[in-house]
């Protein structure tokens, strides 16, 4: 069964080209680490709730947005050595591709998929 990264984060709308471009880098890292699938969201109706919700996980502020994404890996092996490698890719390095957005801020976990349809 595979597995699978998730995450949400808060981003700027102003730098939404620039997240874009860092999320084009990273997603050909992972697919060439052996991801499946890279996928990348950004909010459009992402209402702010009550007692929890995707905007206040992240802390989101009025002139940000929510964006929420996942990778499909073959296992969590496959995952684990990837990530590995992938923080050692320059592609990576907060030089080359810094994250537009408060790192902090990223909430994200590994899943492992209990069914697919």
């Amino acid at each position: 069964m595979s597995y699978m990264d998730g995450f949400v984060a808060a981003v700027p709308t102003a730098n939404k080209a620039k997240y874009l471009e860092h999320a084009r880098i990273a997603a050909a890292v992972f697919k060439e680490l052996g991801a499946l699938k890279v996928v990348e969201c950004w909010g459009d109706d992402v209402p702010e709730g009550k007692v929890t919700s995707f905007p206040q996980a992240v802390k989101c502020q009025a002139d940000e947005s929510v964006v929420f994404g996942w990778i499909t890996w073959p296992s969590k092996d496959v995952r684990d050595r990837a990530m590995a490698q992938a923080m050692e890719d320059p592609r990576m390095h907060p030089d080359v591709n810094p994250m537009p957005f408060d790192g902090r801020r990223l909430v994200y976990g590994g899943f492992e998929v209990l069914f697919e349809e």
